[in-house]
């Protein structure tokens, strides 16, 4: 019977939302297949003695040290296969500033945008010719945490330092109208769509993404032509940042043209989420979810195989050691920059230039 840790909690702002992820994990894992073994981490340092005996790794941590590249690295290190995308993924993909780069020069649509790594950068003639109203967001992390809407310049400050007091760097971007859906892709199949619909809310913050009753989330059918859209963007996103097993791409649908907001490598598994919600609507049961994870990461880890698959099954680039040992680093968005341009051959100024 294969033990598996369901790891938990973390050093992120998302600490509460990971162990609810953590406990639905725990409800729903079958015992006749898996030795269930809750994991909380609440210090960096405590992660190599508590995987130590597992078979695998179930992640349901969010946010840093957990989605961004750095626990993947660790247990790679150990030789514990883990669920989700790996080391150069997870990196890209918590770097909000660095996907978006990439995604554009995909041809991929996204909302324009400016990084701010420090307040000497604020500029509200920037932000002015950007447009207003705005979104003002931590560079990295979830859950909209430390998110604001910002309708006008007398607003903007409060909102930056707001963001700035979660991150080491901020994003302003351009508030895009619209209908808010997430595309979930499982084993290389895109999941039945979920369009959001926040309820008291005037945008989808923490308290629509987790309070009962916060949001209406329905499985909806789109056009065929929008659909067609939709799909070839979630997938564009999902093979240009290599991610792998699953994801979730969340966009705005702008008359019937998709947007990408951002890409979750380990998108939330609580009883309100939408992961889970799409997977039902494709058939699958909660249980059945998370088998399908565990098989589908035990088979990209490779086992021994010393090369990881990416997107649609394709052989991912070598990266280098040196590459990996950065991702492992705290400064995610440079790490990402060095092991994309490895794997892409993307200058490094290229990928890390403001837009």
């Amino acid at each position: 019977m294969l033990k598996v840790g369901v790891i938990m909690g973390g050093v992120s702002s998302e600490y509460e939302v990971s162990l609810n992820t953590g406990k639905e994990m725990m409800k729903h894992l079958d015992r006749s297949k898996y030795e269930a073994v809750p994991v909380v981490i609440e210090e960096r340092g405590q992660l190599v003695d508590a995987v130590k005996g597992l078979d695998f790794a179930l992640l349901a941590l969010h946010g840093a040290y957990g989605e961004d590249g750095t626990v993947q690295g660790t247990l790679e290190t150990l030789g514990i296969p883990y669920s989700g995308s790996g080391v150069l993924a997870s990196s890209l993909c918590m770097d909000k500033h660095l996907s978006k780069t990439i995604l554009r020069s995909k041809d991929v649509l996204t909302p324009g945008w400016l990084c701010w790594e420090s307040m000497e950068d604020y500029s509200e003639e920037a932000v002015g010719q950007l447009g207003y109203p705005v979104m003002v967001k931590p560079n990295s992390g979830g859950s909209s945490i430390g998110m604001s809407k910002v309708d006008n310049a007398e607003g903007l400050r409060v909102a930056v330092e707001k963001a700035f007091a979660e991150d080491r760097a901020i994003l302003i971007e351009a508030f895009t109208e619209g209908q808010e859906i997430t595309c979930a892709i499982l084993g290389g199949e895109l999941l039945p769509v979920i369009g959001i619909q926040s309820l008291g809310a005037e945008w989808f913050d923490y308290s629509a993404k987790y309070e009962q009753g916060g949001a209406d989330e329905q499985v909806i059918q789109l056009p065929l032509g929008t659909h067609e859209r939709v799909r070839t963007a979630a997938f564009a996103c999902y093979k240009a940042l290599k991610c792998s097993v699953y994801a979730r791409v969340d966009m705005l649908l702008k008359k019937g043209v998709p947007y990408v907001l951002e890409v979750n490598t380990l998108p939330g598994m609580t009883e309100t989420s939408l992961l889970p919600r799409s997977a039902a609507a494709a058939g699958y049961t909660f249980s059945g979810l998370l088998d399908a994870i565990i098989e589908g990461s035990l088979r990209e880890r490779g086992e021994g195989s010393g090369r990881s698959k990416g997107a649609a099954g394709e052989e991912a680039p070598d990266v280098t050691a040196e590459h990996k040992q950065a991702a492992k680093g705290l400064n995610t968005g440079a790490a990402a920059a060095a092991a994309h341009a490895a794997a892409e051959g993307i200058g490094i100024r290229e990928v890390t230039s403001h837009v």
